[in-house]
């Protein structure tokens, strides 16, 4: 269980910090309840059940994990996508996957589609730029967290750790 004041990820709401734990009463059962305050969604408020299974909720990752990430992303493969209508389902499992790597491979694969398709004179697609973003939204926001950073700055940080090995 997590603790008041703590960053947890919270599905496709990002970093979320634990404002309370309470129980509540819904219908005619009581329940222990977290209430989230989104990190990047000022003036939202999210409650969660302490055991909902539904959505993922888990610990922000430490220094070190992030670290160990920034050091894999040349290892870290594409997403794997045989067909194009299947293309937003497996970016949209991805995000609520909750997992760094499963970001990466997103973000990853979309770059690399949006860089061949501008070589070969075509558009990007809209699809591919929102998930894009969104993968580098929830990146970027829970990098800084144990990096003690801006969003802006973990993002900066990232990008020049991950040019300077090439």
């Amino acid at each position: 269980m997590f603790e008041v004041g703590e960053y947890v990820v919270h599905g496709n709401n990002g970093v979320c910090k634990v404002e309370s734990i309470q129980n509540m009463e819904m219908g005619n059962k009581t329940r222990k309840y977290y209430t989230l305050v989104p990190l990047y969604a000022p003036g939202s408020k999210l409650f969660v059940p302490t055991d909902s299974k539904k959505v993922i909720t888990r610990a922000v990752m430490t220094k070190e994990e992030a670290t160990d990430l920034m050091a894999e992303w040349d290892d870290i493969e594409t997403l794997t996508v045989d067909n194009d209508k299947n293309r937003e389902d497996i970016y949209k499992a991805a995000l609520r996957s909750c997992d760094t790597r499963q970001w990466v491979k997103l973000i990853k694969t979309s770059y690399q589609r949006n860089q061949d398709r501008l070589s070969n004179g075509k558009k990007v697609t809209t699809s591919d730029e929102r998930y894009l973003h969104m993968a580098e939204d929830n990146l970027f926001g829970e990098l800084a967290i144990p990096l003690k950073m801006s969003k802006g700055e973990a993002e900066a940080y990232f990008v020049a750790k991950i040019t300077k090995k090439k």
